[in-house]
């Protein structure tokens, strides 16, 4: 059987595409063996590559001999004459490009950010790290569909001036979202507090329980929940109990009565704390105890004791344990606890 010319065409361009798809079947290969040595490294960066750029060059090996086969041998029909237009080639080169670009960074946010997330205990950062995944992808395609509408000389103002608004007005729509999951970012970074840490936020009073991208939760000493958004927080002063050690002094005021012997309140208020670190486990014996005669007030004599609590939870068993106490050894000593009084003369 005679072959013509227009046959003879085909079955080069057949075999064309043949020897693309076998090349690119070795590159297959190669790029496999190339996945396994670079998975004996230690580094992640050979993988990223790899992974980046191993899919889209087999790709582009299969339509790069397509488009030989079918520009060279003459076997394309008038009507699809317009695929050889070289715009086409371009635009196929950008969408190459922005494919291994955009695989490239999704991994190195992929990998590396989520090593970083690993580190904290919360899981807004985990989160983050996804939502600059999707941000990095989009961009990166956005930015080859601009290149290729630019490539076929399609004016991209009407374009970018529309995404510049809907990006406003998503900005603007989302901005107390926006302003509370960067809120979240900076407690992650600053760290004020951690998840357990006893806090005072504003009037609020209680243990983290979570830090969220949004928002973050304290359980108060009533076991109330009370979620408070993290642009609050950043912008309020934070008190933490737990940091940077668990202690925390107690100021116990007592009162007597004038004539009373300071240097017998102060030995006797001693000698109560003592008492108080033998028998419970409620104050720290460092740092010592201290008694302050602190003020001559109307009707009293005013002092200050001041003791540290091995712990941020436990000042009101310290109060209770050594107000009972005072109130005993007091009626014991005979020292008068002054009320308020007031004294009413009548002139006739």
């Amino acid at each position: 059987m005679a072959f013509g010319i227009a046959d003879l065409n085909y079955i080069y361009a057949l075999v064309t595409v043949i020897f693309g798809v076998l090349l690119a079947l070795i590159v297959r290969f190669i790029v496999r063996w190339l996945e396994a040595k670079a998975g004996e490294t230690d580094t992640k960066l050979d993988d990223i590559i790899i992974a980046a750029i191993g899919t889209p060059v087999q790709v582009a090996i299969i339509a790069v001999a397509v488009y030989y086969a079918i520009s060279s041998f003459g076997i394309l029909p008038g009507t699809l004459q317009f695929i050889l237009d070289p715009k086409y080639v371009t635009a196929f080169y950008i969408v190459i490009g922005a494919w291994i670009i955009s695989s490239f960074l999704h991994d190195i946010i992929a990998i590396y950010g989520h090593e970083l997330a690993e580190r904290s205990e919360g899981d807004w950062d985990d989160r983050l790290v996804e939502l600059l995944e999707l941000i990095v992808k989009w961009l990166v395609w956005f930015g080859a569909l601009m290149a290729i509408l630019s490539v076929f000389e399609v004016n991209i103002t009407p374009f970018l001036a529309g995404a510049g608004i809907a990006g406003l007005a998503v900005a603007l729509a989302a901005q107390d979202i926006i302003s509370n999951f960067f809120g979240g970012a900076i407690i992650t970074i600053d760290k004020p507090f951690k998840v357990g840490d006893r806090v005072r936020v504003d009037q609020y009073y209680g243990d983290v329980i979570n830090v969220g991208p949004r928002s973050t939760r304290i359980k108060t000493l009533d076991y109330q929940i009370v979620t408070i958004p993290n642009n609050k927080i950043t912008t309020n002063v934070i008190v933490n109990y737990s940091e940077p050690d668990e202690k925390l002094r107690i100021t116990i005021p007592v009162s007597v009565a004038y004539g009373t012997g300071v240097d017998l309140v102060k030995k006797i208020l001693l000698e109560i704390t003592q008492d108080v670190i033998r028998t419970t486990d409620y104050i720290l014996a460092e740092p010592t105890p201290k008694v302050f005669f602190v003020e001559f007030s109307d009707s009293s004599l005013k002092f200050i004791l001041y003791v540290w609590a091995r712990k941020y939870n436990l000042p009101d068993e310290i109060k209770d344990s050594i107000n009972s106490r005072i109130a005993a050894r007091f009626a014991e000593a005979g020292i008068e606890i002054p009320f308020p009084q007031m004294e009413v003369r009548l002139k006739k």
